[in-house]
C-alpha cells in the first residue's frame, strides 16, 4: 500500500465508484480546500490495484486541537466520510495503514467518522460514538408526488410562507454568499452559541464550487432583505443540507420551511435521487423533529475513535461543558465572536 496523491482525476475501482461519486466529502477540491484554509496537514491514504484504480481510500488531516494535542481525523468539517474498501482484505490493510499513520504522526486520536463499519464495530481496538445520526430523504421523480407525501402541517407553513410576501431564489453572485454570512454569523453565534466559519471559508466554497453547480445557495427575502438563507452541496445523484441561517426577528413567516420546499422541487425536477439532511445531534430533538417533519429517514452514524474518544465533535451537546461554552459564547457581541470564532474555528475541526 501507498499513500494516495490527490488528483482532480482520481480513478476509481468500479466497486467504489458508484460510492466515491456520491460522496461530496470524497471530492479532492473538497480535501484541498479544508486542509489549506484551516493549515492541515493533508494525509490521504489509499490502495491501487494493478489498473491504477483506487480500491480503498481514506482521507486523513493532522489536526491540532490545542498545544500539545494532535489527531487524525478522516475528514474535518466533514459531517460524513465513508471507509471505502472494495473487500475485507483492502479494509484491514487500509485500517492498519492508518493505525501506523497515527503512531508516525504522533497523534493522540484516530477519528474515524465512517458511519456503521462491520470491521471498526468489531476491533476492540476503537470506542464507538453513537452522538449522531443522519437524515436521508428519498426524492421522487415528481415534485408533486413529494408535495402529496408531506404532512399538512409542513405544507400550511410553506403557503404561509408563500402568502406573506416572503420570496426564495438561487443566488448567483459571490457578493450574496456574504449576506448569507451575516445571517449565519448571527444564528451560529446568538443562537447556537457557537463560533462561526471565517468568512473566508463562504468565499472559496463559493468560488471552488458554484460555478460548476455543485453548491447551491438558497436566499429568503421579505421586503427586499434576506432573512434566511440555506446552502447545498450536490454529489452525483445526492444532493446535500449542508448550511442553513435564519434572523431571528422573521421566523413566523416560515422562511426556512419555503426554502427547503423549494429546495426539493428543483430537486426533483434535476433528477436528484436522495436529499441528504446532514448530522444531527441526537440531543438537539428539535432539529431532529424538523427533519423528520420533511418525511427523511434516521440513519445511523457512529463515529470511531482510537484508542480514546476525544476531540470537539465527541462532546455531548447535553454536557455541562457543552452547555457553559455556548452560554458564555452567546453573551458575546457578534463584532467580537465573529473575528474570534473566525480565527479558533481551526480547532474545531
Amino acid at each position: 500500500m501507498t499513500q494516495a496523491t490527490l488528483s482532480l482525476s482520481q480513478t476509481w475501482s468500479p466497486a467504489l465508484a458508484q460510492e466515491a461519486s456520491e460522496t461530496f466529502y470524497l471530492m479532492p477540491e473538497w480535501l484541498e480546500l479544508i486542509s489549506r484554509l484551516y493549515g492541515y496537514k493533508l494525509l490521504p491514504l489509499g490502495l491501487r490495484n494493478e489498473a491504477g484504480q483506487l480500491c480503498g481510500f481514506l482521507p486523513l488531516c493532522l489536526v491540532q486541537n490545542r498545544p500539545g494535542s494532535r489527531r487524525l481525523v478522516a475528514f474535518p468539517f466533514s459531517d460524513y466520510c465513508p471507509f471505502l474498501a472494495d473487500s475485507a482484505e483492502h479494509a484491514q490493510a487500509l485500517l492498519e495503514q492508518a493505525l501506523a499513520l497515527t503512531a508516525d504522526q504522533r497523534a493522540d486520536c484516530l477519528e474515524l467518522r465512517c458511519g456503521p463499519n462491520g470491521l471498526l464495530q468489531a476491533d476492540s481496538r476503537f470506542v464507538t460514538s453513537d452522538l449522531y445520526v443522519r437524515w436521508l430523504l428519498p426524492l421522487a421523480r415528481e415534485a408533486q408526488m413529494m408535495w402529496s407525501q408531506l404532512r399538512k402541517p409542513v405544507q400550511r407553513q410553506v403557503r404561509k410562507a408563500a402568502q406573506l410576501g416572503v420570496q426564495v431564489r438561487l443566488a448567483e453572485r459571490r457578493e450574496e454568499m456574504l449576506r448569507y454570512y451575516q445571517l449565519h454569523l448571527r444564528t451560529r453565534c446568538k443562537k447556537h452559541g457557537l463560533p462561526a466559519q471565517p468568512r473566508r471559508f463562504f468565499l472559496e466554497l463559493w468560488e471552488t464550487f458554484a460555478r460548476s453547480g455543485r453548491l447551491r445557495l438558497w436566499l429568503a427575502e421579505y421586503e427586499g432583505q434576506p432573512i434566511a438563507g440555506m446552502i447545498f452541496l450536490a454529489a452525483g445523484g445526492t444532493l446535500r443540507y449542508a448550511y442553513g441561517a435564519s434572523h431571528e426577528g422573521y421566523l413566523q413567516l416560515a422562511p426556512n420551511n419555503l426554502l427547503m420546499w423549494q429546495a426539493i422541487e428543483q430537486a426533483c425536477n434535476e433528477g436528484f435521487r436522495v436529499l441528504d439532511l446532514g448530522r444531527t445531534a441526537c440531543a438537539n430533538q428539535g432539529l431532529m423533529e424538523f427533519k423528520r417533519r420533511w418525511g427523511a429517514e434516521k440513519v445511523p452514524l457512529p463515529y470511531y475513535y482510537y484508542p480514546r474518544q476525544a476531540g470537539p465533535v465527541s462532546t455531548s451537546e447535553e454536557s455541562r461543558v457543552y452547555r457553559l461554552v455556548t452560554s458564555c459564547w452567546r453573551v458575546l457581541p457578534l463584532q467580537v465572536s465573529g473575528p474570534l470564532g473566525g480565527l479558533l474555528y481551526r480547532y474545531l475541526g
